[in-house]
């Protein structure tokens, strides 16, 4: 497995046109979210990077909502991923769309990400499917520098894994568009229900909800033992005499 930190500086897309095909994950990712939002709550929300600001969230009952970017138009505040400009668990819901697959440390992304977050707070996820016709299509010379495909592409196991270490708990998790194409979707959409759900894991796209819970998800159990044969039945203030006595007295009187 590739180390999720690397020494190397991404383009990285602030509109869904800069993508193939960028409109169509767009309106699937908006179908999903708009199921989502009537059900998160509270007071601040959070759309990290371009493609999060161009999503429409005003079903969302989160009615102050700050989008964070360098070049999008919608943006409100301009700051570094890494360095957000919120103080700690502030914010009731980030939606980072494909922000993992275009940085070069998602592990300190995803730590600051969380740190904002209030306690039960959601955070929600989109990224590229590396086991996928879209992951395998980064492979060929020639679009290793075109958009999408010049990203890193994460597995959505191993982002439930990074999760669940920042004790989250995954809510729901969708992978789908096991053929990314726009023409034909009628077919490809008969073809993959069809399938089944053993074609859902290489779906091009992945759609994670995440909650952040406030007490360890796996129980923490103790270092120390219990050595048997160490402890004996008390025996202080027994008189083993007087108990024999008691007890053919107790019969007697049942005779």
């Amino acid at each position: 497995m590739k180390p999720a930190r690397i020494q190397k500086t991404f383009v990285q897309p602030h509109s869904w046109q800069q993508l193939k095909n960028g409109q169509w994950v767009f309106e699937s990712i908006q179908t999903r979210l708009d199921e989502w939002c009537p059900k998160l709550f509270g007071y601040h929300m959070l759309k990290l990077g371009g493609l999060s600001c161009e999503l429409v969230t005003h079903n969302c009952n989160i009615k102050h909502q700050v989008n964070v970017d360098t070049l999008n138009p919608l943006h409100n505040v301009i700051a570094d991923a890494y360095d957000l400009p919120f103080v700690e668990k502030s914010i009731d819901t980030a939606l980072v769309c494909h922000q993992l697959d275009y940085c070069s440390d998602p592990h300190r992304l995803l730590r600051e990400v969380d740190r904002i977050i209030i306690d039960d707070g959601y955070m929600i996820l989109t990224g590229f499917n590396p086991v996928s016709l879209t992951g395998i299509s980064s492979l060929m010379p020639w679009r290793k520098n075109n958009l999408p495909w010049s990203g890193r592409m994460f597995s959505p196991y191993r982002i439930k894994d990074w999760l669940g270490l920042l004790n989250y708990e995954v809510m729901h998790c969708d992978t789908y568009a096991l053929f990314p194409v726009k023409k034909g979707k009628a077919i490809t959409t008969w073809l993959e229900h069809s399938l089944g759900g053993c074609a859902s894991a290489f779906g091009s796209v992945y759609f994670i909800v995440a909650k952040k819970r406030t007490y360890p998800l796996r129980p923490i159990k103790p270092h120390w033992k219990l050595k048997r044969g160490n402890l004996s039945p008390a025996s202080v203030g027994f008189n083993k005499q007087a108990s024999e006595k008691t007890n053919k007295q107790a019969s007697s009187k049942l005779r």
